[in-house]
This record gives structure tokens, sequence and C-alpha cells, in this order.
């Protein structure tokens, strides 16, 4: 195969997987330079440095997803619980749009895949780290946001984060009392939680983990201890049974 073929070759498998991403997402770009920008880490910038590369990665994006969020999940809030008072509010929205919660939809999406990094970050896990994650799903929001309006970026909120809302004991419930309690109304045993792979230095290490029930596929996530990737893991599969 020619090196032209092999270039033609890739861009065709770039453009499918692409599409299956939208698809995922429920939002097709008109502009796909958005989402583009919303899938790669800083890593992958190659030619500038500094600040200058900071602006061709996510980070942009992320910084206006996060507002993004926060507003749609408060609105949704508000009228979800007329009789909370602002406390209550306030903790169920630190709990839907903490890191944990964004990264659990990013799984869902299945985001991991497209993500554009710089060979080193690839090599160390990246693609499952739950701070990535977290910040390219508040991005694609944001791209979303940018390429179809508020109403778009409002209906894909709707669509992977009100499911969180709706978990058995609410949003504030730990994600994984809340798949025990999946589990047991269905007459399913506990999740076992299986540990794949342990990778990063011993000051910075990574911890991916596979959650596991009979007749079901087992969903995997990463995190920076056993415990907050157990939290995504168990987030990443009631994500995945609600959709």
């Amino acid at each position: 195969m020619t090196r032209a073929n092999r270039q033609n070759a890739r861009t065709a498998a770039d453009e499918a997987g692409l599409e299956k991403l939208e698809e995922s997402l429920g939002h097709s770009f008109k502009d796909r330079a958005h989402l583009l920008l919303a899938l790669t880490h800083i890593s992958a910038v190659t030619g500038v440095q500094g600040s200058r590369a900071r602006v061709r990665s996510y980070q942009r994006l992320e910084f206006l997803g996060d507002h993004v969020l926060g507003l749609v999940v408060s609105d949704m809030l508000y009228r979800a619980f007329p009789n909370a008072e602002e406390g209550e509010l306030s903790r169920r929205l630190a709990d839907l749009v903490c890191e944990e919660s964004c990264a659990a939809v990013a799984a869902a999406i299945d985001i991991g895949p497209h993500i554009r990094l710089g060979a080193g970050e690839d090599r160390a896990g990246g693609r499952a780290r739950v701070a990535i994650l977290a910040d390219i799903a508040e991005a694609v929001l944001a791209a979303v946001y940018l390429d179809g309006g508020f109403a778009a970026a409002e209906a894909m909120v709707e669509r992977f984060w009100r499911p969180r809302l709706q978990m058995p004991g609410g949003s504030a419930r730990d994600p994984k009392t809340a798949l025990q309690e999946w589990a047991q109304a269905r007459g399913l045993p506990p999740p076992t939680y299986r540990l794949v792979d342990r990778s990063g230095p011993d000051h910075n290490p990574q911890f991916r983990i596979a959650v596991e029930l009979p007749g079901f596929d087992p969903v995997e996530a990463a995190g920076s201890s056993k415990q907050i990737a157990q939290k995504a893991a168990a987030s990443a599969f009631l994500e995945q049974v609600d959709s």
C-alpha cells in the first residue's frame, strides 16, 4: 500500500470514528473543528509551547463547558426538586458536575478511543485517566454548544447527566452503593471489582478497575486510587444500563 493509500485509509477510519462519536452524542456537527479541538490533549500539540499550546488543546473549551454544564444542571435541579433548599441543591450540583461524574459520562459516550494524545501520554494510559476524561466531557459539551447553540448543549446534558440524577437514592448517593442497590433490586449478586492494570509512577499512580455483574459485559474506568476508579466504573456501568 502506498503512503497516499495509507493516508486515505486513516482519513476514512477517522471519519467513521467521528461519525460514530456523533451518533453517541446525539449531535451531528456542522463544523467538526470544534469537536476535534475538544478531543485534543495538550500532549498532542506539536510545534508550539506554553500558552500557545494550551490554546490549541481542549483547555479553553473545557472552561466554557464547565460553565455551560453548571447552568444546565442547576436549572435541571431547580425544576426537579421544588422543595429543596439551597444547600441541598448545591450538594447535588457538586455531585453531578464533579470529576468522577464527568468521567463516567465520557466513559458512557466512549470518548476514550477518540482522544488525541501524545505518544507518551497514550502509553501512560491517558485515555482512561479520570481527569482527562472529565475535562474532555466538558470540552465536548462546549463544542456542541458552539456548534449547535444552547438547545443542543442542553439536550446533551439531559441525555447523559439526567440519568445520574435519577439513580437509586438520588445523585448524592455513592455510585458503588447505587450500583449495589440496582443489582439487589434485580436479584443479582453484589458487583465485584477487579484490578485490570496499575500504571504510572509511585507519586502519580493510575488504577484501572473493571466492575462485573453476571449477564453484563464488564465496564472499566481508571482513577488515581482504587476507590476513585471503582466509583468511576460503577458510575459508568449505571450510565450504560440507563442509556
